[in-house]
């Protein structure tokens, strides 16, 4: 009876001490969270007008011939992969995975942002371009010059299409790992059709020329905005993770104190029978 409370004791001690770490993390994640969410925000309004702009060249200018908007004869996708560098952070990157390996053909290239994930990629092939690269400290111009390297493949015809796998932030308790089509690029046709209704714009130079600037650059913006919505989820995922964590170890911790008292309470009344018994004998 002796071991089973000190083993219990232990027990204690010990998920008291992890209690502490995971709630010490779901602090940090949630204000990370916080500060990634302004950011996010911020970003996706300059990409959307970038998204609004390139919409409405479009729109007042049917049948328009542009280098990205051609479809390609390459049978491969570029895939633009986004991982994070730490676990700890629920389902984020295993969902992520199961998302690629049932989109993806591993012979096809991939430009892979983060490391936690290099391994299960490599294990079963994927053609990774890119050396590795730090999700948490990568930079808008590290994301140009990678969103440039895509675009030289798609105008070689070395890749057909240029493609992202992100995690879509929702809210707080919900990320959906998405598969998103950039190359060639195509407006949705609702959106066009309410660009139609706007005063005309005429374009100077040409809507073609414009495109040709305009569409990597929103490429580039686009890219990174997703980077931002990826990491705004890790993290989100990572505070979900760690208070569900945080939750089981107050749980398992009233168990165990709870089966402690209880222990200790039947090693005090077995020594008071003991002691009566033998009172009683003499």
């Amino acid at each position: 009876m002796a071991q089973g409370k000190q083993a219990l004791k232990q027990r204690i001690r010990s998920i008291n001490a992890t209690k502490k770490i995971t709630s010490a993390m779901e602090l940090i994640a949630n204000s990370k969270l916080q500060k990634q969410r302004n950011l996010m925000e911020k970003n996706r309004e300059y990409s959307t007008v970038l998204k609004k702009t390139v919409g409405e060249i479009l729109a007042n200018n049917q049948g328009l011939d542009n280098q990205f908007l051609q479809e390609k004869k390459s049978e491969k996708r570029l895939t633009f992969l986004f991982c994070s560098d730490l676990g700890l952070c629920g389902g984020y990157n295993s969902n992520m995975m199961k998302l690629a390996h049932q989109v993806l053909n591993p012979s096809d290239p991939v430009i892979l942002i983060g490391t936690k994930q290099i391994h299960w990629l490599e294990l079963r092939e994927f053609n990774i371009i890119n050396e590795h690269i730090s999700s948490d400290n990568i930079s808008f111009l590290e994301i140009k010059k990678l969103v440039h390297r895509a675009i030289d493949m798609f105008k070689k015809d070395e890749v057909s299409s240029l493609q992202v796998v992100y995690t879509e932030f929702v809210n707080t308790v919900s990320f959906n790992p998405v598969m998103e089509t950039l190359l060639p690029y195509f407006a949705k046709g609702e959106d066009l059709e309410v660009k139609r209704n706007n005063v005309e714009t005429i374009f100077e130079p040409s809507p073609n020329e414009i495109l040709n600037s305009l569409i990597p650059m929103m490429l580039e913006n686009v890219v990174y905005s997703l980077w931002m919505q990826t990491k705004t989820a890790e993290q989100g995922s990572r505070r979900l993770a760690m208070e569900n964590a945080t939750d089981n170890a107050n749980e398992l911790n009233d168990k165990l104190v709870l089966a402690y008292n209880q222990a200790r309470q039947a090693a005090i009344t077995q020594e008071i029978t003991e002691i009566v018994a033998g009172a009683d004998a003499l």
